[in-house]
């Protein structure tokens, strides 16, 4: 049952921390402050038109006013689910508020068009007896799935006070993941499946498709030409294929208007001034024809022939002659044919081979862009993986050899031709997904469509992260940076993300993963209570300024994502050990018998991962 909250008063004042609580079936009932009607009948005409719609604005507000949002737990629909609520739940909600997302079944938002903003939390570190909350339930008669009532602070004497005060349930989250790992609760939270129409919008679209943009191309570090942006600059033996005239493109046949496409892969060796190119392939794909294949003499000494990558040994680079510049006038040809328009270039991460023959070309297809990584993006996959997953077959298996760049350039030619005849979805670990940034800029509603202005107030570097989709990006390297980009990003946008990650750094949490070849610690050490405490201490603070800023009908939602996952990590860390030095050609005989792994592990590993994927949600409207 909810607390009663009839004593909020109106208008709000500083000094009184309210409570924006939500509970099953229960609402909190805002009082709003009363607004006055300055329309002055004796203005001058000219002001009239300006001062009606300052007026229907007023009334606007009013409305909204009085139909306060708020949010309300639907058990009945709680207690069907197999899971917990998920965290594509959580972010589903979010677009239903900002964008065009149908509303959930598990919560209940009343007047969600009345809310102005949407504040989004990941606070990693807020655990059940943070709060006082009991532990999980066990009788089977009790669902564990189903909100949790939050104490009082004065009865639980919790040292995250703002959370007891202003949220009165907690409802139990479950992250992403298998049954050995735990997948990205931020790349869960940033990707969602796009609308039918979408769907039939890229379905309806032709190969063209696959050519990079210009933002993907700055976006993956490729080399671009001068004529497409000034964003490259070109050093000494740079060239760049030539830009084709539409004059010339119109005098030609209607057979000669399609651009040739060739797939390429070039294979480098560590000099003193880094790596240099020492092979390159070019095939046709119409004909599947070798139509350049060529040793490049790199300009300086050899210091690591890297054979186990390039296939390159000192007795076959020992032939070589053609030097780099000459390779670049001889496929040059092939890259901008006088009789047609300029050629695609096909590879896998190709702007690391154009970096390598010193080319800027405007026509790239990059097989580790159209087809995504199992964990999506920012992420990668490798040629070898995407081969055996969609093609069914194995490259690059020839050991210490190193890797064939002919049979590399063959892989991209038949993962290019599978996404053509498939469709764009094809090779999509998940299927139509986009950035929820992406969804929000198409939503009709509000201000219509590219009204909504989104922010991530994040560490590291989120514009190349989760939120390269988004309106605006803030770095930060603390938690005293988030808070500060959150209260200055804010105002001017209708949604922000921000993450807080002090508590769970003082929990130990954010430890680096355990180094190849070293032992993983078997069980992570115990926080210092004083570190813990201050952390949560700071965090309260932070958590009251933040709300304290926070303008009237802005929804503010935290989720703690996850519990504590070292022993997962630790027991996977073993794990992947174990399981390396098996593939290396060990027998389990020549493994010190403490470096198993053991299946009571590996039940214990399952235990470690559903334990590590709960989580908590607040909701609540101020």
């Amino acid at each position: 049952m909810k607390r009663s909250q009839d004593s909020v008063s109106s208008p709000r004042k500083s000094s009184n921390h309210k409570k924006a609580k939500v509970a099953p079936n229960q609402v909190v009932q805002h009082a709003s402050p009363a607004r006055e009607d300055d329309h002055g009948a004796g203005e001058a005409e000219w002001t009239r038109v300006e001062k009606r719609k300052t007026k229907k604005n007023k009334k606007v507000e009013a409305k909204h006013d009085a139909l306060m949002p708020r949010f309300m737990y639907v058990n009945g629909e709680i207690v069907k689910r197999k899971d917990a609520v998920h965290i594509n739940d959580v972010r589903d909600l979010v677009l239903h508020i900002v964008a065009d997302a149908p509303p959930p079944n598990w919560v209940k938002v009343e007047h969600a068009r009345s809310i102005d903003k949407v504040v989004t939390l990941l606070i990693p570190g807020i655990l059940p007896s943070t709060l006082a909350l009991p532990p999980l339930p066990t009788s089977a008669t009790v669902n564990p799935n189903i909100p949790l009532s939050i104490p009082l602070p004065a009865e639980s004497h919790t040292p995250i006070p703002f959370i007891a005060s202003t949220y009165s349930h907690a409802c139990p989250t479950r992250a992403p993941g298998d049954q050995t790992r735990m997948y990205s609760v931020l790349s869960e939270f940033f990707q969602c499946q796009v609308t039918p129409q979408e769907r039939a919008k890229r379905q309806a679209q032709r190969a063209s498709l696959y050519l990079l943009t210009l933002r993907e191309m700055i976006e993956n570090e490729y080399p671009i030409p001068s004529y497409m942006a000034d964003v490259f600059e070109k050093g000494p033996g740079w060239i760049e294929t030539p830009q084709a005239s539409e004059e010339s493109l119109l005098l030609l046949p209607a057979d000669k208007l399609e651009s040739k496409i060739y797939a390429i892969d070039c294979e480098m060796c560590l000099t003193e001034d880094g790596k240099e190119l020492t092979r390159v392939c070019m095939i046709d794909y119409e004909s599947g024809i070798v139509v350049y294949d060529k040793l490049v003499k790199p300009p300086k000494p050899v210091t690591d022939y890297m054979t186990r990558w390039s296939g390159i040994t000192e007795s076959l680079l020992a032939s070589a002659t053609t030097t780099v510049a000459e390779v670049q006038a001889q496929i040059m040809p092939i890259l901008a044919p006088k009789d047609g328009p300029t050629s695609i270039l096909v590879g896998h991460s190709l702007e690391s081979d154009l970096r390598a023959l010193r080319i800027c070309h405007p026509k790239c297809i990059d097989t580790a862009v159209v087809y995504h990584h199992p964990r999506g993006r920012p992420l990668k996959p490798g040629l070898a993986w995407l081969t055996k997953k969609w093609l069914n077959r194995e490259i690059q298996t020839r050991g210490d050899s190193g890797h064939d760049p002919e049979e590399d350039a063959r892989a991209c030619i038949d993962l290019l031709r599978s996404k053509v005849r498939y469709g764009p979805s094809y090779g999509e670990f998940k299927t139509d997904f986009e950035s929820i940034y992406e969804r929000m800029g198409r939503a009709s509603g509000r201000g219509g469509p590219g009204s909504i202005r989104s922010v991530v107030v994040d560490h590291g570097n989120p514009g190349v992260m989760h939120g390269s989709k988004a309106s605006s990006n803030v770095p930060c390297t603390s938690d005293e940076e988030v808070l500060d980009g959150l209260l200055q990003a804010i105002p001017a946008h209708e949604f922000a993300f921000g993450r807080f990650t002090g508590v769970a750094d003082a929990l130990g949490w954010l430890t680096p993963k355990t180094p190849a070849g070293e032992t993983p610690v078997a069980t992570p050490a115990e926080p210092s209570p004083v570190v813990l405490a201050n952390a949560q201490a700071t965090l309260n603070n932070q958590l009251v300024t933040l709300y304290a800023s926070l303008p009237a009908r802005t929804a503010l939602i935290i989720f703690t994502g996850h519990s504590d996952p070292r022993r997962m990590a630790s027991l996977n860390a073993r794990k992947s050990t174990f399981e390396s030095a098996i593939r290396s050609g060990k027998k389990a005989e020549d493994i010190d018998k403490a470096d198993w792994w053991t299946a009571s592990e590996g039940r214990e590993l399952e235990e470690e991962v559903e334990k590590a994927k709960r989580g908590l949600l607040f909701l609540g409207v101020k």
